[in-house]
């Protein structure tokens, strides 16, 4: 399974972004560990961690401060990656959407926006317009390169 993942920290200056390694994850707190890592590297919050695997589903995870992940999954998955996200939507069945639709809403991405990406654009699309609407959408570009 391919899948490319990139953390984005707001800072004074603007987003800073970097490619994410999920590989040796395991659990939500190990994502939440490198989002915080990334924060504290940059100075930046929030961070928004961006993921898309096999242009199957994607998953944008938040987090501010020292409080717990919020995320929104386009398609639930209880395999692979798709798992580790789940454990922050609860229980929901597979190849549904999940999670907090109105993450972005102060970034300039509304609930209603994001629902719809999950339902009509192919993942990777869907992340770049997240990535844009955000204020990081060169940033994003730049990673995907």
């Amino acid at each position: 399974m391919s899948y490319f993942a990139a953390v984005f920290a707001q800072t004074p200056q603007g987003w800073v972004g970097t490619e994410a390694v999920l590989g040796e994850a395991e659990h939500v707190d190990d994502v939440a560990d490198l989002m915080r890592e990334a924060a504290v590297e940059s100075y930046g919050d929030p961070v928004v961690l961006l993921i898309e695997q096999d242009d199957d589903w994607f998953a944008v995870v938040r987090l501010d401060g020292q409080d717990e992940p919020r995320a929104y999954i386009s398609t639930v998955r209880e395999d692979g990656l798709g798992s580790l996200f789940q454990q922050l939507v609860g229980e929901v069945p597979d190849g549904d959407p999940a999670g907090d639709s109105a993450l972005l809403e102060d970034l300039g991405l509304d609930a209603k926006r994001l629902s719809d990406l999950g339902e009509r654009a192919l993942p990777g699309d869907a992340l770049l317009t997240v990535a844009e609407h955000a204020g990081f959408g060169e940033e994003f570009d730049r990673l995907r390169d």
